[in-house]
């Protein structure tokens, strides 16, 4: 891959930043390679004025996330209109989304400059929140649409239907809607199943379900999924990612099928998703 141009975006963590960033940009630059950083990121360095996050994805040829998946998660949506990759470092504690460590980012970028690196490609999910048959709000995700409620004493009715065929009325305390990425985080702690990111698909998890015969599916990446919201005096919420999102109303419709875009996340050849498995899920340990 020819970089001229390498943007980094960093978790608001200074120490942890401070840390790594200052030898990264050394490496670029003794590759005359230009790099355009936010906010966060040039605080822990000279405390100059960065470039603001939603602008960078336009002017770089590679995405350099520093953080946790969190972090990850709010760049792919800044480059889900562009086709920039990302390379994802883990400065979080579990990061299963960030599986380069700070021990091997350098060979990774060796590989990227000699075009030798693999790319996954993992798909985004579209969610629309319609009120009264008219679409109020959009939505792009990596991981996963959840639908929660506030309050914590009362259960919620979701009506959910598949290609336009009632599947159930689920009473629990959430539903959460995630793509194969998105089945190693929050639908993974709701009892959902793993589901390996190559396999064309969505995950419909419940959670805390009132009836324990209510389970997760996993339907085609094909279908589209509408959730119903029946008449309720509790307050219920979507959330995209874990990060926006808004209250929903009664008789509120939020519909979630497979994106047509893609984010393309840089692997290390030294690593494969069962690896990754079995370091962050202690998988054959005592």
């Amino acid at each position: 891959m020819k970089l001229s141009t390498v943007g980094i975006i960093s978790k608001p963590k200074k120490e942890d930043v401070a840390a790594v960033a200052p030898g990264l940009l050394d490496w670029f630059a003794q590759r005359n390679i230009k790099t355009v950083c936010d906010q966060e990121t040039v605080a822990c360095l000279d405390g100059k004025d960065g470039t603001a996050r939603e602008k960078i994805p336009a002017q770089a040829d590679l995405l350099v996330v520093l953080g946790g998946d969190g972090t990850l998660l709010a760049a792919a949506r800044l480059v889900q209109e562009h086709a920039v990759p990302i390379l994802a470092v883990n400065l979080g504690s579990l990061g299963f989304l960030t599986e380069i460590t700070l021990d091997g980012v350098y060979g990774v970028l060796e590989d990227v400059l000699a075009d030798r690196h693999l790319l996954d490609r993992r798909s985004m999910l579209d969610a629309r929140v319609e009120r009264k048959g008219r679409a109020i709000a959009s939505y792009r995700a990596l991981n996963d649409v959840v639908l929660h409620k506030a309050a914590l004493a009362r259960i919620v009715d979701f009506d959910v239907s598949i290609d336009g065929r009632f599947v159930s009325r689920i009473r629990s305390d959430g539903l959460i809607l995630a793509s194969p990425t998105g089945s190693t985080a929050y639908s993974l702690s709701a009892g959902g199943p793993i589901v390996l990111p190559s396999v064309d698909s969505m995950i419909v998890t419940p959670i805390a379900p009132h009836m324990l015969t209510n389970r997760p599916l996993v339907i085609p990446g094909a279908a589209r999924i509408e959730v119903h919201l029946p008449d309720t005096s509790e307050p219920v919420y979507v959330t995209v990612d874990g990060q926006v999102g808004e209250e929903l109303r009664s008789g509120d419709c939020v519909s979630v099928q497979k994106s047509e875009r893609v984010i393309e996340l840089v692997q290390s050849r030294n690593r494969d998703y069962f690896q990754v498995l079995r370091s962050k899920l202690r998988w054959g340990e005592r």
